[in-house]
């Protein structure tokens, strides 16, 4: 990605990893949580290691550990890897696209509301549903579905909500080969 520049230092036993902003994301820490708003939407992560600060300055983010340990080292650059991701969702957002396939039942997909709706699995009477979170966005266009998200583990795990409603138990995939699957 080539919003973000990353600049590694290491001072008096610390380490301190600067990124970037891109024009027109903006970037608040409160407390424990980072958060960034910009054109596709707005996201935001708590920092669980209680020995890693994060701080804004100017149009930077700057992660700093106490010390330069490997543990420390790893905690920073996980960090970053978290903070570029979201730097990534905010402009350009999060896409997963899926494939509806059948053989013998024909699917329905379709989205009302908060929830999508999988008619016809297998000939079932009762269509499988899978709530979706209030931050992404699901487009459906014949056996193709796509799902868009600033935040990266909210599209991944709605994808495999979804493919998991049309998992069945204990049979091959590669014979019996009817679900939506992540492409």
């Amino acid at each position: 990605m080539t919003t973000a520049v990353e600049v590694k230092k290491r001072e008096k036993g610390r380490i301190i990893e600067e990124i970037s902003l891109p024009d027109g994301v903006t970037a608040s820490v409160s407390g424990r949580a980072v958060m960034l708003k910009g054109p596709k939407g707005e996201t935001s992560r708590n920092i669980t290691a209680a020995n890693l600060t994060v701080k804004v300055s100017g149009n930077k983010i700057i992660i700093e550990a106490g010390s330069d340990s490997k543990k420390e080292k790893k905690l920073v650059e996980s960090m970053r890897a978290h903070i570029v991701n979201m730097l990534r969702g905010v402009t350009e957002g999060h896409v997963y696209k899926m494939k509806v396939c059948f053989t013998h039942f024909p699917i329905t997909v379709t989205v009302s509301g908060n929830q999508l709706l999988v008619k016809n699995f297998l000939g079932e009477k009762t269509p499988r549903k899978v709530d979706l979170p209030a931050n992404i966005k699901v487009k459906v266009e014949g056996a193709d579905i796509t799902l868009e998200s600033s935040d990266k583990e909210v599209a991944g795990k709605t994808a495999a909500a979804i493919e998991q409603a049309t998992k069945r138990a204990n049979f091959d995939r590669r014979v019996f080969g009817d679900g939506i699957y992540i492409t």
